[in-house]
């Protein structure tokens, strides 16, 4: 038996010091992770349940970005509204439902800095309508993603500076310990609504400061102890 096309392939991410690839089975995004933001979104900050969103796992989508060179990425059509949001992602290692938060850790294979590049007005019109976000946050080009340092190197991650810069200048500035819901609790909660498998990718929310960015700017995000990336709007 054969498909009647060709599979689209699976997306490899680097693995930071090998010359291995994580391989991305889904992406899972978390909104309105850290307080500031939610103000900044009009939104109150309490510690409600998390909820999330999803983007699109192949090669359209997510943009594998090498440590030490600039990626380019196309300015998206149909949007005059173009936002940055620096993310800390999570790679699952081991799969499982219903993981406890002090466990969560050992579920993860490791972590790298992301983009959840964001159509704001689209999306902003969306939410106005009441529909879903799709259009304004799963688009081609939509995911750059560095490389993946290991939790066996980095330890668990649950604090450290996060940082976004555009043409040198910074926007966004944070620290991983202000999200609203940690690393394991989000993992937890998420694992109660879908069987988490290896390849999974967990963007954790973006900090205070999102906003519009051009064709030839320069982004730049990094976080304390990962491969920090540079995305170039094209």
């Amino acid at each position: 038996m054969s498909f009647v096309l060709a599979p689209s392939p699976a997306v490899g991410l680097p693995v930071l010091g090998t010359n291995d690839l994580y391989p991305v089975r889904r992406v899972y995004c978390v909104g309105r992770n850290y307080a500031a933001h939610a103000r900044e979104m009009g939104f109150d900050p309490d510690r409600e349940p998390p909820f999330f969103f999803c983007k699109p796992n192949d090669d359209a989508s997510i943009v594998p970005v090498p440590g030490g060179e600039t990626v380019g990425i196309p300015y998206p059509p149909l949007t005059s509204n173009f936002h940055y949001e620096a993310e800390l992602v999570v790679m699952i290692g081991k799969g499982g439902q219903g993981i406890a938060a002090d466990a969560a850790a050992e579920h993860i294979y490791g972590y790298a800095v992301g983009l959840d590049m964001t159509r704001r007005d689209l999306q902003m019109k969306m939410r106005e309508q009441g529909r879903p976000w799709e259009i304004g946050k799963a688009f081609d080009f939509s995911a750059p993603v560095g490389p993946v340092t290991p939790r066996s190197q980095s330890g668990s991650i649950d604090q450290g500076a996060i940082t976004l810069k555009v043409d040198g200048e910074v926007r966004q500035q944070s620290d991983i310990r202000n999200l609203i819901w940690s690393v394991g609790e989000v993992i937890a909660n998420l694992s109660t609504l879908f069987t988490l498998q290896p390849g999974d990718l967990i963007f954790t929310g973006t900090p205070e400061g999102v906003g519009a960015v051009k064709q030839g700017q320069t982004i730049e995000v990094a976080i304390d102890g990962l491969e920090s990336i540079t995305v170039r709007i094209d």
